[in-house]
C-alpha cells in the first residue's frame, strides 16, 4: 500500500463522503493503483473530472500514483489561471451523441427536440447502456454515479438537476451545444431525421382544424408521424430561445481557484 493526500475542488465536493469534503485528507492507495482509481474508489466519476494535478503537475487519470503524492482534481472551468493546463477530455471527438438512462426519458424528448441525437428506452439497463456507449462513442447521461464509473464509458455526464428543462440547461451548458442546436429535425418517438412533406401527401391523416390552419409539414419515415408548428412547437421553441439565450449571457461555473503556478411540432 501506499499512502496519498487528495484535494477535491468545486461541485466534486457533493460526492465525497461529508468528511472529506473541502479540504485536503490522506488515504491508503493499492499499489499501482491510477488516478482514475482512486477517484473513483472515493466517490467521484471520472466523467465529472476536467483536471487532475499530481504535485502540482497536469496528469493522466492512468498516472500510477506513488508514495506522498498529492493529487488535486478539479470539475469543468471556465477559464484557467494558469497557462499551458491539460484539460481531460469530457466531450466524445466530434458530433455529440448521448445515451440516457431509463430514468431520464423527459430530458432524451428535450434533447431530441434540439435535434441531439439521443438513444433512450425505458427497459434500458447499465449493462445495454455501456454497450451503447461504446458501440457508438456516445456520452451517457444519469443520475446514477455508479453507472458513470463502469469499464466502458468514456464520456458522460451526472445530470444533477430534476426537472427535465432544467436538466437539458444543464447539458447544454456541460457538452457547449447552444450553437449546435437544430431544432426540430429529429423526430421525438424514433429518434430518426425529419423531413419537409407536401401538405396534399398527408391531408388524409390531419384533423380539420389543422388542414385548415397549417401549410408547412415534416415526417419521420420510421413511425410515419406527421408534424406542424401548432401551439405546443411555439411553445417549446420558446424553451429553446430562453436557454440559447441563458448560455449567451452566462459566464459558466467556476470552482475553486488553481494553485499557483424550442419545443417539437405537434404531431398527428
Amino acid at each position: 500500500m501506499v499512502s496519498a493526500t487528495f484535494r477535491f475542488y468545486g461541485e466534486l465536493n457533493d460526492f465525497l463522503a461529508r468528511e472529506r469534503r473541502g479540504h485536503a485528507f490522506a488515504t491508503p492507495c493499492a499499489r499501482a493503483a491510477t488516478t482514475k482509481h482512486m477517484v473513483e474508489a472515493l466517490g467521484v466519476p471520472h466523467t465529472e473530472v476536467e483536471l487532475v494535478l499530481v504535485n502540482g503537475e497536469p496528469a493522466g487519470l492512468d498516472d500510477i500514483l506513488e508514495e506522498g503524492d498529492r493529487v488535486a482534481v478539479y470539475p469543468r472551468f471556465t477559464t484557467f489561471p494558469v497557462a499551458d493546463v491539460a484539460r481531460l477530455s469530457q466531450r466524445p471527438p466530434g458530433r455529440v451523441r448521448f445515451v440516457a438512462d431509463a430514468h431520464l426519458g423527459g430530458l432524451a424528448r428535450l434533447l431530441r427536440m434540439a435535434g441531439f441525437d439521443t438513444v433512450y428506452r425505458n427497459t434500458l439497463n447499465d449493462a445495454e447502456v455501456e454497450a451503447i456507449a461504446v458501440i457508438d462513442t456516445r456520452a451517457v447521461l444519469t443520475r446514477d454515479r455508479e453507472l458513470l464509473k463502469r469499464r466502458g464509458i468514456d464520456y458522460g455526464c451526472y445530470v444533477r438537476a430534476l426537472k427535465a428543462e432544467d436538466q437539458l440547461r444543464e447539458v447544454v451548458d456541460r457538452f457547449g451545444l447552444a450553437e449546435r442546436m437544430r431544432p426540430f429535425t429529429l423526430c421525438l418517438s424514433c429518434n430518426a431525421p425529419l423531413r419537409p412533406v407536401a401538405k396534399a401527401d398527408v391531408l388524409d391523416r390531419l384533423p380539420p382544424r389543422v388542414a385548415a390552419t397549417q401549410d408547412e409539414f415534416s415526417t419521420c419515415d420510421c413511425c410515419h408521424r406527421v408534424f406542424w408548428k401548432g401551439s405546443h412547437w411555439q411553445r417549446m421553441a420558446g424553451v429553446l430561445d430562453t436557454i440559447l439565450r441563458d448560455a449567451a449571457d452566462a459566464d459558466g461555473p467556476h470552482c475553486d481557484t488553481l494553485p499557483t503556478r424550442t419545443s417539437h411540432p405537434s404531431t398527428a
